[in-house]
């Protein structure tokens, strides 16, 4: 056989093969897995982290602040997500901003997708201060220990407000549901108008999936 005849054949062989094995190796180590030539799982071709879903949004309620969550994570091996918060203050009367950057870990290799996370970031708003305060008033005519009190406040204005978080959290996506539920623990550095404080919250989180 003339030497164009062999490398003719030779790339035949080739052709028919590659498909063989590129089929054997998505199954392979998966005893009785069948092939479709379709990526498995709806989040083929993304990058969901180990999570099970690559974007999140819902609702988060806590003690001090409650508001809207975005979770998205940024792709790679690394498990890292960015998590938006959008809140409001109860007692301060205000809301804020907050940017979180959270690693995750899988908390237990017998149950699929329930992690736990640590992170941390920043925050910026505005708050509304009431400075309150009494004032007594003697009765005329009537004993010293006889007076009536009237409730002022100094301003009802918005004053703006930055500072650092923490946060601790546990999260848990639910199989054939696009829904995580989780809980997670944010203590908070705030400072505001000249002073500062640190503060501890926590809440329960709801995200819709995708």
């Amino acid at each position: 056989m003339k030497k164009p005849a062999l490398i003719l054949v030779f790339l035949s062989l080739l052709l028919a093969a590659a498909p063989v094995s590129a089929q054997t190796q998505k199954t392979a180590g998966k005893p009785g897995a069948k092939s479709t030539g379709k990526g498995s799982g709806k989040n083929s071709g993304k990058s969901s982290g180990g999570a099970g879903y690559q974007t999140g949004i819902g609702l988060r309620g806590g003690g001090y602040a409650s508001g809207l969550t975005v979770k998205h994570f940024m792709g790679g091996k690394n498990n890292v997500a960015i998590e938006g918060l959008l809140t409001t203050e109860y007692y301060a009367k205000g809301a804020r901003l907050t940017v979180l950057l959270e690693k995750h870990f899988p908390l237990l290799p017998e149950v699929k997708n329930l992690q736990w996370y640590v992170g941390g970031g920043m925050h910026l708003g505005a708050y509304r201060r009431y400075n309150y305060y009494t004032v007594g008033y003697r009765l005329r005519g009537k004993k010293h220990k006889d007076y009536y009190y009237v409730q002022y406040y100094g301003d009802d204005k918005l004053y703006p407000v930055f500072g650092a978080d923490l946060v601790l959290g546990l999260e848990y996506k639910i199989d054939d549901l696009p829904l995580t539920v989780g809980v997670d623990y944010k203590p908070y550095f705030d400072i505001y108008d000249g002073a500062s404080g640190l503060y501890n919250d926590a809440a329960l989180n709801v995200r819709f999936t995708f």
